[in-house]
């Protein structure tokens, strides 16, 4: 039993690192910031998937009643509110920071839990809830990349992740289930984001994305979805097996080595030059980032009248 936990753990760390680092890339390095179309595209892969599953005796959904199901509809409306914060906070935010102030959703159900249900807190829960709220505080004066747009996303989506885990946890037990929940999350993401895609303008100006046919971002997002499915089945295993205070430990190691993997990485991509903090390619029109050689026809690359196209710039 022991090792089954372990696994699935390790499991979860795998898919919570490879989630991120692919949605960054996808974000930031090919400039897809198309949220209603993006989370969509993900939401609509994790519902297909999970009714396959079901179907096949993977997963089991049960069967929920209309109150059930309007008594989540709020819930549902903040994880469409979560993903789509998150997405364009991610955009513009390294992981390391976005993740710190991801965290700050915490001290909110901290908050919550001491404010309004009284429930007694450990001094120890207490503290490091401040600690959280301290440095999170202290990012914006520390950031050499300060991005305000970033930063207001990235409060909107605390905020929600809060606030929906009150509401989670405010739920009778046995009432719905954590896949019943993802399921309908799933549902309702799907039909919000699409009619939510034109009054945004995503689906008008998506056809100008650059990189709209290239096979690197057709594979990002065909990755970014099938581990956004796999990230929520190894969560809802991992709180499953495990007590809440194990599930959140092994929560709270996934985090740093997202953390440590987006840095080195970073810097890999620095020294190769793929890679300038706060500065983008002269040569390349601003706002559009040009994409990786091996994507472009020989004489694009070498071409001297065509001019030279440079990989795409990070913002570490």
């Amino acid at each position: 039993m022991c090792v089954r936990r372990c696994l699935v753990g390790l499991i979860f760390c795998t898919c919570y690192l490879a989630s991120y680092l692919t949605n960054k890339y996808v974000l930031s390095v090919l400039k897809f910031t198309y949220p209603t179309l993006f989370q969509g595209w993900q939401t609509l892969i994790g519902g297909l998937l999970l009714h396959v599953s079901w179907k096949l005796g993977w997963a089991e959904i049960h069967g929920s009643s209309r109150s059930d199901v309007s008594a989540w509809l709020p819930a549902s409306v903040l994880f469409v509110g979560i993903i789509y914060a998150g997405s364009r906070a991610l955009s513009k935010l390294a992981i390391p920071v976005f993740l710190t102030l991801h965290n700050v959703a915490e001290v909110i159900l901290c908050g919550h839990q001491m404010c309004f249900r009284k429930e007694k807190t450990s001094p120890a829960k207490i503290c490091s809830a401040l600690f959280l709220l301290a440095a999170a505080g202290c990012l914006p004066f520390n950031d050499p990349q300060f991005d305000p747009g970033g930063y207001f996303w990235a409060v909107i989506h605390l905020f929600c992740v809060g606030a929906y885990e009150i509401l989670q946890k405010a739920r009778k037990p046995n009432v719905l289930s954590d896949i019943d929940q993802q399921y309908l999350n799933y549902m309702f993401s799907v039909v919000l984001l699409a009619l939510a895609s034109h009054p945004t303008g995503d689906l008008i100006s998506v056809p100008d994305f650059p990189f709209l046919y290239f096979y690197r971002f057709h594979g990002s997002c065909c990755a970014s979805g099938l581990l956004g499915f796999f990230l929520m089945l190894s969560t809802v295993k991992l709180k499953s097996l495990m007590a809440p205070g194990q599930c959140a430990a092994w929560i709270f190691f996934a985090k740093p080595l997202a953390r440590w993997t987006w840095r080195g990485l970073a810097g890999f991509l620095r020294a190769e030059g793929l890679l300038r903090a706060g500065r983008v390619d002269s040569r390349v029109p601003a706002g559009v980032h040009s994409p990786w050689t091996s994507d472009l026809p020989v004489k694009c690359v070498r071409g001297k009248k065509a001019g030279m196209v440079s990989p795409p710039l990070l913002t570490a």
